[in-house]
């Protein structure tokens, strides 16, 4: 973990003010502009750089829908995207989509060369993306990495990798030409130092945008309808079915207050939520989105009294929830599983109550704990945003970024290794 900085946009400013920064998204499952957690973070460290007085371009495979009104200017350069067909229209196979976007690296670098020179390419790790931050290596541009996943383990185990040793050979360029590799969360910099031990690497968790996600002027008062909250993917690593079990109970009636449930996203497991919901006859105590577009996520939280993050027993630990630092941004009390980097970003009875993942039963003893007192909502809900404005915004995770950066030489590489 890098030292925590007192003033974040000074010290970001004195990295990036006046520099020209290239952002490289070459994943073609991430749209920049879309709704994913992942388009989230793109879009915030872009806005963090822009802010402390950066010219940030991107680079990116996919964008995923219109930019933000306060990004629309930032210049979008397309790269090779995964493509579905061969020459003759015939659907390509998993491996086929993986060979095509290996063999297209060497055009993704020759899109940085021919926008000139940059101060510092930025790119987010990818499979199979590794030429940007090559050829900006051998033009005396400074590389950072940005590691978010083990992706080799996470693609070999729940999806398909056909290309295991290229996917390896691929990293192991990239960590070559990087001065510098951010990691998410101390489980990636751990997987990745094992994988590569030369490789030079921080842990930077993920922030949220203090700016954008504010609390709601007025708290609930006592007697009103409490809202409990859930922002993500419906699938079984974010505890969906055990929020269900846990919250039915308090929205057909157990509570002395009305209780409602909103769920934010889509995924798989969105049927069984709404099978459940009838089951159990509180269909109309659960208001359920479906997936939205980042710029309504603050209006959202507004609604919401308890931010929730039931993560499970097998999910794995080396994520750095964004969510839960958004309901920290927005003033909400959390109820979250005592896993992964949560402990640490959840101070138990100060910001909110951590439980044991996969026990229904202790989630809807904390919520009920919540419920009941407005006041503890509010205690809880202020320290977690003064926490979040304090420790953990966007612009403290990328000024942390950007000071463990090695210095630069005269043609811009590094003369020293960050620890």
């Amino acid at each position: 973990m890098t030292a925590h900085i007192d003033d974040p946009l000074a010290s970001l400013a004195e990295h990036c003010a006046g520099r020209r920064i290239a952002y490289v998204c070459a994943d073609p499952g991430i749209g920049i502009f879309g709704t994913k957690g992942a388009s989230v973070h793109v879009q915030a460290v872009v806005r963090a750089m822009r802010r402390a007085g950066a010219v940030v371009e991107i680079f990116a495979a996919k964008t995923g829908g219109r930019a933000p009104a306060d990004l629309v200017d930032v210049p979008v350069h397309g790269l090779p995207s995964q493509p579905k067909t061969d020459d003759e229209g015939h659907r390509l196979t998993a491996a086929g989509r993986e060979a095509a976007l290996l063999a297209a690296d060497a055009q993704a670098g020759e899109v940085i060369a021919a926008a000139g020179h940059f101060d510092l390419l930025y790119q987010r790790y990818s499979l199979f993306s590794a030429a940007p931050a090559e050829t900006a290596r051998a033009a005396g541009t400074q590389v950072m990495l940005e590691v978010n996943a083990p992706l080799i383990d996470e693609h070999a185990t729940h999806r398909t990798l056909a290309h295991y040793d290229e996917a390896h050979s691929v990293l192991q360029r990239v960590i070559a030409a990087a001065d510098l590799a951010v990691c998410v969360s101390e489980p990636v910099r751990t997987w990745l130092t094992a994988l590569h031990p030369d490789a030079r690497a921080v842990v930077v968790p993920n922030g949220a945008d203090v700016h954008r996600i504010t609390p709601r002027d007025q708290p609930r008062l006592a007697g009103e309808t409490v809202t409990l909250g859930f922002v993500g993917t419906l699938k079984p690593w974010h505890g969906v079915e055990a929020l269900v079990e846990a919250a039915a109970p308090l929205l057909a009636g157990e509570c002395r207050v009305p209780v409602h449930l909103m769920i934010v996203g889509d995924g798989p497991l969105a049927e069984q939520v709404d099978e459940r919901a009838r089951r159990e006859g509180i269909t109309d105590h659960i208001t359920r989105t479906g997936a939205v577009n980042p710029a309504q996520i603050p209006g959202l939280l507004h609604q919401m009294d308890i931010g929730l993050a039931p993560y499970p027993a097998e999910a794995e630990t080396y994520f750095s929830p964004l969510k839960v630092l958004e309901y920290l941004a927005a003033g909400l009390p959390v109820v979250a599983s005592a896993v992964g980097q949560l402990p640490t970003l959840i101070q138990h009875e100060q910001t909110g109550l951590l439980v044991p993942p996969s026990d229904p039963t202790a989630l809807r003893q904390a919520l009920v704990r919540l419920i009941a007192s407005p006041e503890v909502r509010a205690r809880y809900g202020h320290a977690g945003r003064e926490r979040a404005v304090r420790r953990h915004s966007w612009e403290h995770a990328v000024a942390q970024t950007m000071a463990a950066l090695p210095p630069q030489t005269k043609g811009g590489l590094s003369t020293e290794v960050a620890a």
